[in-house]
């Protein structure tokens, strides 16, 4: 895996029309890596400032959703803690998720950013009007995000994409 800060001459001025968020979890909100107690768990870790900027986003009115291939009961009542009124996990594929999360919010392509990490992502990143990955992404989603973070996942990326949007559109106010 490798990082990079470059944006393939992305135009920012395409965050203007951005409303909406949707997130992977698993290499995300974590850093990819999963703890495995005796019992079975898988324990996760996520950062709290990318806590923050989703609650920032969802008082400021943005859509946010989390569609993961995965299931942490921890993790799920994280995001419902937070205020994340849209969970899908424990799918089989993520497109049907995605496409059923739209046609309910009656979204455009061109509003919504998607964030993921890894090969199970890139069909999603033809969905969203821009694709971003973290750092430290697979090298596929690296070659094909339009938005690459200089912050790993679970180590700030989800709230450099929110702060990066929400500034651009004047919403980052404090």
């Amino acid at each position: 895996m490798s990082g990079g800060t470059t944006n393939k001459a992305m135009d920012f001025a395409t965050f203007n029309s951005i409303n909406t968020f949707i997130f992977d979890v698993d290499g995300v909100f974590t850093n990819g890596e999963v703890i495995i107690t005796e019992e079975g768990e898988h324990l996760r870790t996520m950062s709290t400032r990318d806590g923050q900027a989703l609650v920032i986003a969802l008082s400021a009115g943005y859509n946010v959703a989390v569609i993961t291939k995965g299931f942490s009961a921890g993790v799920r009542k994280r995001f419902e803690y937070l205020g994340v009124p849209h969970i899908y996990d424990k799918l089989h594929e993520k497109t049907g998720a995605f496409d059923d999360y739209v046609q309910k919010m009656g979204l455009m392509r061109e509003q919504i950013i998607y964030m993921g990490d890894d090969i199970p992502d890139l069909p999603l990143y033809e969905k969203a009007g821009i694709s971003a990955c973290p750092s430290d992404g697979a090298t596929e989603n690296l070659q094909r995000a339009m938005y690459i973070s200089p912050f790993a996942g679970g180590k700030g990326c989800v709230r450099d994409v929110i702060e990066k949007v929400m500034r651009h559109q004047g919403r980052w106010n404090f």
